[in-house]
Order: structure tokens, then sequence, then C-alpha cells
């Protein structure tokens, strides 16, 4: 038998030594210091606004911006690691570093002019939260079929219309936002711009009441008459529709990894419960019907992990990873949601009552094959990649 080679490859869930500080000092803090807020967060439908400062203190807003601006630094599978640990605790949480990191910041990074970076990323990995403003009443899954107009105005753009569902839209300073510049010329007429929230005519509407991750603010923005100056476009004038099918590719891992989050942490709290819990004289972890319950809700959460760190490494890599980030996020959306459901199971009439913690990730689970593209959109693209 021959001495394994160290040029082998290593395992997808093996961690650099900066990973593994990362992983460590997110989950204690997501358990010291989010843990204890996660009930009364959830029933006021709102962040613990103490918790901001926090999350900026620690890097985890701006893990990706690079150090010249004030960022970490780090790499998209930082973000993830981030995202997932955050999520184990409070998934409200880790979509909002989520957003922040593989949506907004992201999209700053590739496709923003020196001077935009210079001017946002420092604010954005300090004390600015952003938000992704693309989702209307006619276009959620048909992304672009947006009637929010952007029309020119000499060096200004003004900008008219209604965005809904936007995620960390209380909290946001920026706001990334698409609009068209002119309809007739369908996705190629689709402009990306930058837009601060005291911009004149933008109005932070109503506030949804959610059924899950309810301490994310998911907010309606109204646009009326308000006026950006050109220098606002992200990228190119007609080229938004490739700057966020981009960015949402890539975020769709973040939401994997988000779902990866919750169902550990569904796993966690049933492996523990059905260790305590008695029946019959025995713990019900001590029956085998539970344990294969158990195992193979371990073999599901693993397997979603497995294919958001493929699809995260590919994508540091600078490799394809359309297909990977469908399937990893297709396949985590929908093990949270088992798990979760399991874990509600497994904790009896106890699961259904807000005291017990599963009852919170059931109900958040069920966003994750919805948002950033739903699963038969990630079917779709899966399938495409098959029969090409």
């Amino acid at each position: 038998m021959t001495t394994p080679s160290a040029d082998l490859p290593v395992a997808l869930t093996t961690l650099t030594e900066d990973e593994r500080l990362l992983r460590q000092s997110v989950r204690a803090f997501a358990d010291a210091v989010i843990a204890p807020r996660v009930r009364a967060m959830d029933e006021a439908a709102r962040l613990d606004p103490d918790l901001l400062p926090r999350l900026f203190d620690l890097g985890l807003m701006g893990i990706e911006v690079p150090e010249r601006f004030g960022g970490g630094g780090g790499t998209f599978f930082h973000a993830v690691l981030a995202v997932e640990e955050l999520s184990r605790v409070d998934p409200s949480i880790g979509v909002l570093v989520d957003v922040q990191n593989t949506l907004v910041i992201n999209a700053l990074l590739r496709w923003a002019t020196d001077e935009q970076q210079r001017a946002w990323l420092p604010r954005l990995a300090s004390r600015d939260v952003g938000a992704y403003a693309l989702s209307e009443a006619g276009s959620g899954s048909d992304a672009f079929a947006l009637t929010t107009r952007a029309t020119a105005d000499g060096d200004d753009y003004v900008i008219d219309g209604r965005k809904l569902w936007i995620t960390n839209g209380a909290e946001a300073a920026l706001f990334i936002v698409f609009a068209t510049v002119d309809p007739a010329a369908g996705y190629k007429g689709v402009t990306a711009f930058l837009v601060p929230r005291d911009t004149p005519g933008l109005a932070v509407g109503k506030k949804e009441d959610k059924l899950g991750i309810r301490a994310s603010s998911t907010t309606e923005l109204i646009f009326d008459g308000c006026r950006v100056p050109a220098t606002a476009v992200l990228g190119q004038v007609g080229k938004g529709y490739k700057t966020a099918i981009e960015t949402l590719n890539e975020g769709r891992i973040g939401i994997g990894a988000q779902m990866v989050g919750l169902a550990q942490g569904a796993l966690d709290h049933a492996v523990r419960y059905t260790r305590q819990r008695k029946q019959f004289g025995k713990a019900i972890a001590d029956f085998q019907g539970v344990q294969f319950q158990l195992a193979r809700a371990a073999v599901d959460v693993e397997a979603a992990r497995l294919l958001v760190y493929n699809a995260a490494r590919l994508r540091d890599a600078h490799l394809p990873f359309l297909t990977e980030a469908a399937m990893c996020k297709l396949h985590a959306s929908e093990a949270a949601e088992r798990t979760a459901s399991l874990a509600v199971n497994l904790f009896g009439g106890y699961g259904f009552v807000k005291d017990a913690p599963v009852e919170k990730l059931y109900r958040d689970a069920k966003i994750g094959q919805i948002y950033e593209g739903t699963s038969n959109l990630q079917l779709q693209t899966i399938a495409r990649a098959l029969l090409a």
C-alpha cells in the first residue's frame, strides 16, 4: 500500500486555519449574543438594534471587502461559513449578513467603478447596510419584467416605480436598484443604480409581516421622481441584467449556506432532545425508529453542506459553478424543511409551541425554496445543463 500523496485534494469540509478560526468565532458569537435574542426578535418581527454594530465590529458585514477599504479581505467561502454558522442559531441574521456580502458587496466588487468603490465599500464594511432591489409585483421568477422606469434627464436619471420583497429594506443605507431605461428593449434596457436611502423621491414603504425569518426586514420601496446622477449607474447602461444574473447565481450559494445552517441547528436540537426525553423507561434516542430518522437527517444535512461548499469553492477558484449553485440551493432548501419538520415531530407537542426553538426553524425554512430563485427555477437550470 502506498502512502497518500500530500498533493491529493483534501475533503471539501477540510478548512484552513483562518476558516476554522472564523467559524469558531462566529459560532461563539451566535451562541452567546444572538441566541438569547432570537425569541424576542421573532415575536417583535424586528432586528435587535444592538446586534448591527456588533456584527460590523466582528467584521461580518464586509467579509470580502479588501483590507484597503477597511474590510476583512476574505473569500466568498468565508462569507458562506459565516452565513451557515449564524443561521444555525437564527436564519434571520444569516440572511442579513448574506445579502450584505453575497449580493450587495459582491456586486460592487465586480461592477462598481473605482470611485464608487471608494465611496461605498468602507461604509459597507464599517456601518452601512445594503439591500438589493430587483423584485416587483409582476416580476418574481420573471425577474426582468420590470415596470420601474429610469428616464434620462440631462446628466441625471429619474426613477419611478415600486419594488417589493426587499430584504434589509428597513436597515439599508444603500439600495442597488434595477430599472429599465428602455421598456421596448426588454431585458437589454435593464440598468442597475446605486441609490442612497436619503435620496429625495425614494421612500421605504410597507414592512411585510412574514411567516418566518421575521427579524429580517422585508419592505417595499417607492420611487417617485427619484433623481440620481449618471455616475450612480452600476456597471453599464442596459447591462443590468448581466449584473443581476451573475450576482444572483452567487447569492444562491449564500442561501444554500443559510439553509444548511438552519438544518444543522434543527438537527442539533433534535439530537439533544431525544437524548433527554424519556418514554417507556428510556431515552427516545434509544429507539431504533428515532435513530434511523436522525441518521437520514444527518445524511441530508451533510449532502447539502457538501453541495454548498463545492459551489463556493468553485466560485472562489473562478471555475464554472452555475449548475452547482442551483443544485446546492435546491437540495439545501428542501433538506432544511425536511430536517426542521422532523425536529418538530421528535419534540412532539412541545415542538408545536414557541417555547421550543424548532417551530421557528420550521417556519424559517419555507422561504429557502422561494427567494433568490424558486425550486422550479433551480430545476430548470439543472435540466438545461443536463440537456445542453
